[in-house]
């Protein structure tokens, strides 16, 4: 059987260290930043054992001016990058797909989500498994995706619910409840 090859790059970004492997497909794997290039390293070489270090072809080079304009604070549109999810079943690639079409500065639930892929309720549980298994977060961008009640939810990136709601509140979303304008007396 011939293996598709596949390659990877670390980076630095405002955010700490982000990889980002590739395929002759698209983009494999994309790793959340680490303060550490080496931990960044190991984090995605634990997914993709067999990939190798390699300069990005021009597409790959687009991404990651992308992924450092992102953690610079400007607001980013990934739903163009190609992808290589063929090891994904279908029904993950659905949910991803739907992922993607939710924009910078908007949040959606894990039940929203299956609903709009016509799921029932119990999807839902599918929907978060599906994004802690995302093989390529931020460009599908699952820390987007809250918990009923806009609960932050799970996250799977260095940091965890920290992590996501750091990249929230970069897109400007507003995660504790606002202030009231009106004051009550303490008495």
């Amino acid at each position: 059987m011939n293996e598709t090859r596949q390659n990877y790059s670390i980076f630095e970004t405002a955010g700490g260290f982000c990889g980002i492997a590739w395929s002759d497909v698209g983009v494999l794997r994309f790793q959340l930043p680490t303060n550490d290039a080496g931990a960044t390293e190991r984090l995605l070489l634990r997914r993709l054992p067999n990939a190798q270090p390699t300069s990005p072809t021009a597409a790959v080079a687009d991404v990651i001016a992308q992924v450092k304009r992102y953690f610079a604070g400007e607001e980013i549109d990934f739903s163009g990058v190609t992808l290589d999810l063929g090891e994904q079943d279908d029904f993950f690639r659905q949910i991803y797909d739907a992922a993607r079409q939710v924009g910078w500065g908007h949040t959606t639930t894990y039940g929203t989500l299956a609903k709009q892929l016509g799921a029932g309720p119990e999807a839902a549980r599918d929907v978060g498994q599906a994004m802690a298994k995302n093989p390529v977060a931020l460009i599908i961008p699952c820390h987007r995706v809250l918990a009923a009640g806009g609960k932050i939810g799970g996250f799977s990136a260095p940091g965890g619910s920290n992590a996501k709601a750091r990249m929230l509140e970069l897109e400007g979303v507003q995660l504790a409840p606002p202030k009231p304008v009106q004051q009550s007396l303490a008495f």
